[in-house]
């Protein structure tokens, strides 16, 4: 069984640009199927890899292999011209923190430097606490109200259930919110999500050099999945078409609705 789940672009178009996701707690390369394809199809190649494993006895150690990982996985997707660039790393909840740990450093790991982060459902830095969820049904109410996601969650029998007990390392949610040197970032979260501290999210976005924070609306922890995901998918894809205009919009909307 490959360890990583690939997603090419239409044969014929010039490749866009290169994604690597990384799912978070409890989740599986298969939850990201839709996104995966849904990003490919805008002519991007996208790679889905397996969960940060996170210490809490050892987090220094756990970024450090997750480094290795990421850089082996990142190098695999070359072709004869090598990464096509933009490389952008996209991490949903511990997955996210674990690149906002990784990458905020003054001091970033060896390898290929990403061009861009996205992170999607950053757990608050109170987050870690005991129990959030006490059934899989009150788990898939945090994570989502997708029929459809919830019915993904539910019959893979790799999804690990009651994963959001599961406490991220202090230590990496503390260097995930403070982090000094992150590429240009987009921050996605739902409105309705109870893991994330809207506050600190705001913090990270002003203190970052380049960083963009999009909410959206009436999306739960898993917003990349939630009844929202066309438009964040869409969101996701504008951001990536905005590096090449340092995040500048490439459109100005004026609407008389508003």
């Amino acid at each position: 069984m490959t360890q990583y789940s690939d997603h090419h672009g239409p044969e014929g178009l010039r490749i866009r640009g290169t994604i690597l996701v990384v799912p978070g707690r409890g989740e599986t390369r298969a939850t990201y199927a839709r996104l995966g394809r849904r990003l490919s199809a805008d002519a991007y190649r996208v790679r889905v890899i397996d969960a940060p494993a996170l210490d809490a006895e050892d987090p220094a150690a756990s970024l450090t292999g997750f480094a290795a990982e990421l850089a082996a996985a990142v190098e695999g997707t070359a072709s004869e011209d090598g990464v096509v660039r933009p490389l952008v790393l996209v991490g949903a909840d511990s997955g996210a923190a674990a690149l906002a740990a990784l990458l905020g450093r003054t001091e970033p790991p060896a390898g290929r430097q990403p061009d861009a982060l996205v992170l999607a459902g950053l757990p608050g830095p109170s987050s870690s606490i005991g129990a959030v969820a006490d059934t899989w049904d009150h788990e898939l109410d945090i994570r989502t109200s997708c029929p459809a996601h919830r019915g993904i969650l539910t019959q893979d029998p790799q999804v690990r259930r009651g994963s959001l007990n599961d406490a991220i390392p202090d230590a990496v949610l503390d260097a995930a919110h403070h982090g000094e040197a992150l590429p240009p970032t987009l921050l996605l979260v739902g409105d309705s999500d109870p893991l994330a501290d809207h506050e600190a999210l705001a913090r990270l976005a002003k203190s970052a050099p380049l960083a963009r924070l999009s909410a959206v609306h009436g999306a739960h922890h898993d917003v990349l999945n939630d009844l929202q995901h066309r438009s964040v998918a869409a969101e996701v894809v504008t951001f990536l078409e905005t590096l090449r205009n340092t995040l500048r919009p490439l459109i100005t909307v004026r609407s008389s609705a508003w």
